[in-house]
C-alpha cells in the first residue's frame, strides 16, 4: 500500500474475530447472530445504529416546522431519502432497523403536519399511520421491503 501512497489509519484499523464479536463496516454491523427458534448462530449483518441515526437525522432536517415547501415537494424529497437508504441497506437483518426508521418517519411527519395544519393534541386521529403511509403516500420501509429489489431478504 505504501507503493500507492496509502497509509492505514491506526485509530480505525483493528483485527476482529467476527465469530465472537460484532464490528461496524460500511454502515453495517457484522457479527454473530442467533436464529430465534433453533438457537444456531450465523454470521449476519444489519444496518448499524449510527446509520439508522443518520437517516433519522436527515428525516428530521426535512420535516422541520420552518419548512414551508409544498407537501408534494417535501414528500418527494422524504421518499427519495428513504428509498436511497433502503436501497443501500437491503441486505441482512432489516426488520428492527426498518421499524425504527418507520416509527421515526411517522412521528416526525405527524408532528410536521400537525403544526402546519394547526391541529390540537397529538394529531393521531387526523394523521393516523394509515393516513400518513396510505393517502399521503409517505414511503414505509417495512411495506416496501423486497418490492424494489428481488434479492432482499423477506
Amino acid at each position: 500500500m505504501t507503493n500507492l501512497g496509502l497509509t492505514l489509519n491506526e485509530a480505525k484499523t483493528s483485527v476482529k474475530d467476527a465469530r465472537r464479536e460484532s464490528f461496524d463496516f460500511l454502515g453495517y454491523t457484522l457479527g454473530p447472530r442467533h436464529l430465534p427458534n433453533g438457537g444456531r448462530w450465523y454470521l449476519g449483518a444489519s444496518p448499524s445504529k449510527k446509520s439508522v441515526q443518520r437517516v433519522k437525522l436527515k428525516v428530521g432536517e426535512l420535516l422541520v416546522p420552518g419548512n414551508k415547501g409544498a407537501w408534494d415537494e417535501v414528500r418527494a424529497r422524504l421518499n427519495r431519502v428513504l428509498r436511497g437508504w433502503s436501497a443501500y441497506f437491503s441486505y441482512g437483518a432489516l426488520a428492527s432497523a426498518y421499524e425504527a426508521v418507520d416509527q421515526h418517519v411517522y412521528d416526525r411527519t405527524r408532528h410536521f403536519l400537525r403544526q402546519r395544519h394547526k391541529v390540537q393534541g397529538r394529531g393521531t386521529d387526523r394523521f393516523s399511520r394509515e393516513h400518513v403511509y396510505g393517502e399521503l403516500a409517505v414511503l414505509s420501509l417495512r411495506r416496501e421491503r423486497g418490492r424494489s429489489s428481488p434479492w432482499a431478504l423477506r
